[in-house]
């Protein structure tokens, strides 16, 4: 069992508590619940299979991060595995707007949208047995990441558990299928880590367990290719966002002797936008602390993301 302790520690997915969450209402299937009333049934294929796509978004001064980008990876996902949401675009973000609005959010919200292939007549993985309609749920929260995590640095640990390509599993897929990477940051923790660094196929760098990654060499922005990561809104921000600041950006295969020898790196995600990673498999990273063009990056997406 992993211990609770270790969610006091830096994390990519950590953030400071808010007693406002205690009060929020949650969205499922049009109706308003009390955090503690929200259900599904078990026979839900997403409590059965984890059979069904998500999407994390960031609401700030009132305006919801990529929104666009967020319904087109949700909708590209979900006709992927033929998972019919039963909404339109306009409907699913009118049904996000409602949630955020009767929680009186405007500002410092992270929001969890959840759309499973609905309940089941039976618990099999045969999709046939669907009784029909789509569960759809919507969190909304109050979170904001821990500044320490951006002060301070991660710290990785480089999984045995490989990135896989679409041939296996696609990681484009926002899946609610997620064992793989949770064995992966399981390792992680368990080794002191704050996140889990993962290969892909051949060996070289993919991505981390929730986030993708990043290292600076030379002023140089090194990314993997994107054929074993996850298809991360943020990642394509930052690396738009370096480009037309003149910066040179190479989206190629490397390792991690490569990584070692970086002078920065940094992982992307949409809680944490730029947080910066100062140790590798017990290897200083730089000299350790967050660098100047981590610093940088962070600078050009706060002003354009968050205003």
């Amino acid at each position: 069992m992993v211990s609770n302790s270790a969610v006091s520690r830096t994390s990519s997915q950590g953030y400071v508590d808010d007693t406002r969450n205690d009060e929020v209402l949650i969205y499922v299937n049009g109706a308003f619940f009390k955090r503690d009333e929200a259900k599904v049934s078990v026979f839900d294929a997403g409590f059965v299979l984890g059979d069904g796509v998500w999407e994390g978004l960031r609401l700030v001064k009132g305006r919801i991060l990529a929104l666009d980008d967020h319904m087109d990876r949700l909708y590209e996902g979900a006709n992927a595995i033929q998972l019919d949401i039963g909404m339109t675009r306009q409907e699913l973000v009118a049904a996000i707007q409602a949630t955020l609005d009767r929680n009186g959010m405007t500002d410092g919200a992270h929001i969890r949208l959840m759309v499973t292939r609905g309940r089941k007549k039976t618990p099999n993985q045969d999709p046939r047995f669907a009784l029909g309609q789509a569960t759809i749920v919507i969190i909304a929260e109050y979170k904001a990441p821990k500044p320490e995590s951006k002060a301070n640095g991660l710290t990785l640990l480089t999984s045995t558990i490989r990135c896989s390509g679409p041939d296996v599993f696609d990681l484009r897929l926002n899946s609610h299928s997620r064992l793989n990477f949770i064995q992966a940051l399981i390792q992680a923790i368990n080794a002191g880590a704050d996140e889990a660094l993962m290969l892909d196929p051949h060996g070289f760098v993919a991505s981390c367990n929730s986030t993708n990654f990043f290292i600076v060499r030379k002023g140089e922005l090194w990314t993997s290719t994107g054929r074993f990561n996850f298809k991360g809104i943020t990642r394509a921000k930052t690396i738009d966002l370096y480009r037309k600041d003149g910066g040179t950006v190479r989206e190629h295969d490397f390792t991690l002797a490569e990584v070692y020898g970086a002078d920065e790196a940094f992982v992307t995600g949409t809680l944490g936008g730029i947080t910066p990673v100062v140790r590798v498999d017990g290897r200083r990273i730089g000299d350790g602390k967050p660098g100047p063009v981590t610093a940088h990056i962070a600078d050009l997406y706060a002003r354009a993301m968050l205003g």
